[in-house]
């Protein structure tokens, strides 16, 4: 194979290359936010842990069981920051290498959609901090029985919080994924509106299965989902696909 053919961006290995760049830009991106950032690493999981000292009583404090706990936990979350803050970019990259496969039409869908994903991922993860976690963690310290001391290890809390991160990030992205169903044909509104009863069972069904084994952090999952399909479906009037001309026309009669 020649060395021009090698590299014509047309040609398949041409877009193997530019996939490589791609990813490699994306993972330069990640490991250089991570250096900038190591230095906080012990700030930045304090802050990630105010939700949860806030609650405990006073006097009391997490613990660290592992031996290496201390050191590894606090880099652990600290590039797990890096990877959510450079999503914008490694979404930029992605989009940069599929566009010019794409109709100008589905450039001007795909587009916003990647946008508002990436701002409701990042929607999903706040409303967690910021309203879950006070609440969730006020609940537990209230129930914990007389005699014992609520002092939750630095690791597991860290598994726990990304759990719930991710559980509620992802849940956040429903009005993208109802708009692409109703984009592709898969449904449109009215099959969504009908299926409004069996999605309500469902999101209580899925936020059991990616929260905690009690009532409020389920509904406090549970309940977003449902405003979220809510507004899917709102949203979903202005991605109808518009009826097929030659569906629309009557049939010739044949006498």
């Amino acid at each position: 194979m020649s060395k021009k053919h090698r590299h014509d961006p047309n040609s398949l290995m041409g877009h193997l290359i530019e996939l490589r760049n791609r990813l490699l830009k994306s993972i330069a991106a990640v490991v250089l936010l991570f250096l900038s950032l190591a230095y906080f690493a012990n700030d930045i999981y304090h802050m990630l842990a105010l939700p949860l000292l806030a609650s405990l009583p006073k006097g009391t404090t997490m613990i660290a069981t592992g031996v290496a706990s201390t050191f590894f936990v606090p880099f652990k979350l600290t590039f797990i920051v890096a990877f959510v803050l450079a999503i914008p970019y490694v979404l930029y990259q992605i989009w940069s290498f599929v566009a010019p496969a794409l109709y100008n039409k589905e450039k001007h869908l795909i587009a916003p959609l990647i946008v508002s994903s990436t701002l409701l991922f990042y929607a999903g993860i706040s409303f967690a901090y910021f309203f879950v976690f006070p609440l969730v963690f006020g609940f537990f310290t209230s129930v914990t029985p007389e005699g014992v001391v609520n002092a939750p290890d630095i690791s597991t809390y860290l598994d726990f919080v990304l759990q719930m991160f991710f559980a509620f990030g992802l849940s956040f992205e429903i009005p993208v994924a109802m708009l692409l169903l109703i984009w592709s044909g898969v449904m449109d509104r009215a099959t969504l509106i009908e299926k409004r009863p069996y999605f309500i069972v469902i999101a209580f069904v899925i936020a059991m299965f990616l929260t905690p084994p009690d009532v409020l952090s389920q509904t406090l999952l549970a309940v977003p989902m449902c405003i979220l399909y809510e507004i899917g479906i709102w949203l979903g009037r202005f991605y109808e696909r518009p009826a097929d001309p030659e569906d629309e026309q009557p049939e010739e009669k044949t006498e």
